[in-house]
């Protein structure tokens, strides 16, 4: 019993410090739409709102490829070979940055195009343009910072995330008020804002690392890392990585179906948006704790620890799912009335909630067997299954649209997420018969 309230301890203790750092991180996104909402307007947050999609199809790239490079770190730190770790942290902080440096000059100049391609309505596209163009330049200390977070939280330090977000948080804000509320830069001041805040949490991560973890020092391009443990960090990165890729277009082809409906349930939907995924944040961060401590026992050939993990793990994660569509399913129409929409925004965002909040906890048991699967490095099969349920998500709205109106968005969601928890107990119960 110690050893379950151990593990179960653990992952309180290595999730709690990155939903802090998640939560923060969207308080300062939603800080841009409620400055710009109560300053510029309802307009202008729903502007600021479409091109959330069109972001993420970006920032999930880097996520996902960190994502699996984490859980390879995790595996070398478990194993003892820590500087493998730094070879890798060396090499695809210098790639990824490298990489979204290039794409962030084409991205500037043509983010309007983009947004034309996705049928952005009419009213939107000129205050969301000058929104998007902005964030590009982003996109470089993202992919940087994502890379040194994935390496931090190999080692076990998850406080450092937290305090970086914490840093970045506080120039959002301040610049967002000056930007925004007193210099009158509209939009374009939110996403300068934005920017500088990415900027600011990258300095601080990187400067933590040299100083806290001697592990994760290196002089940049000057990798060391070989072609063998690149190759070794392509095969557990790309594909999240490929899986955020299809994730996000697919999210682009639903940002088009949404935007068929009117401009108050597209406000509506992108703001509900906004409030879900800092709810949800709990559930994700959990994933991920169950995912690097699984890592790590694994490459230390404990599996029967690994185990224990997914156990106690997805009792916690039953348990956070309940008290999230407890806690949302009564104040989601308040949290979208504090971004400064109307009543019949809050309306259809609260409708939203009552139809989607019931299945978190099908979301987070689907997490938890997904962040043990992961962690084994079972990374294909895992993203494979995130790519279907997307493709069964993106039918189901379409299908079901003529029977449930705007609802259509919230039951297509949960359809998507019943697969994938059916797709991944499946996978454990055949990994354990091979057992």
């Amino acid at each position: 019993m110690q050893g379950k309230r151990s593990i179960a301890g653990e992952l309180i203790s290595f999730s709690l410090p990155l939903i802090l750092s998640g939560v923060l991180q969207q308080l300062y996104n939603w800080v841009d739409a409620f400055i710009v909402g109560h300053v510029e307007g309802e307009l202008a947050m729903g502007a600021v709102g479409a091109t959330t999609s069109s972001v993420n199809l970006f920032v999930t790239v880097i996520t996902g490829f960190t994502l699996g490079l984490a859980v390879l770190m995790a595996q070398r730190h478990g194993a003892g070979e820590d500087e493998k770790l730094r070879k890798l942290l060396s090499a695809y902080s210098c790639i990824l940055g490298g990489i979204f440096a290039v794409i962030a000059v084409p991205g500037f100049f043509f983010a309007g195009e983009l947004l034309e391609l996705l049928d952005t309505k009419p009213d939107m596209l000129p205050l969301s343009t000058q929104y998007f163009s902005v964030i590009f330049i982003g996109l470089p200390f993202l992919a940087v910072y994502n890379t040194y977070s994935a390496a931090l939280r190999s080692l076990g330090d998850s406080r450092a995330p937290f305090l970086a977000v914490l840093v970045s948080s506080g120039v959002n804000v301040l610049l967002d008020i000056l930007l925004v509320a007193v210099i009158p830069w509209g939009v374009r001041g939110a996403a300068i804002a934005t920017v500088f805040s990415q900027a600011a949490m990258t300095v601080f991560i990187m400067a933590y690392a040299v100083k806290k973890h001697p592990v994760l020092r290196f002089v940049p391009f000057k990798t060391g890392c070989g072609g063998d443990l690149r190759a070794e960090g392509l095969r557990f990165g790309l594909p999240p990585m490929l899986q955020s890729s299809i994730n996000s277009a697919g999210s682009l082809i639903l940002q088009g179906f949404m935007n068929s409906f009117s401009t108050e349930t597209v406000t509506a939907i992108t703001t509900a948006y906004r409030v879900d995924t800092i709810i949800l944040l709990p559930i994700i961060n959990l994933g991920s704790a169950i995912s690097t401590l699984t890592a790590q026992s694994h490459g230390a050939g404990d599996e029967l620890r690994a185990g224990k993990i997914l156990s106690k793990g997805s009792a916690l994660m039953a348990v956070v799912s309940l008290l999230l569509t407890a806690i949302i399913i009564p104040t989601g129409g308040w949290l979208i009335s504090i971004f400064g929409a109307g009543e019949t925004v809050v309306g259809i965002g609260r409708s939203f909630f009552w139809n989607i909040a019931p299945f978190y906890i099908v979301f987070g048991l689907a997490t938890a067997v997904r962040g043990y699967l992961e962690g084994l490095g079972d990374m294909v099969y895992s993203s494979a299954a995130g790519v279907i349920a997307l493709a069964v998500r993106i039918g189901a709205s379409y299908a079901m649209r003529p029977f449930f109106w705007d609802r259509t968005i919230a039951y297509a969601e949960a359809v998507s997420w019943a697969l994938l928890l059916a797709m991944y107990i499946f996978r454990l119960l055949c990994r354990r018969r091979r057992a």
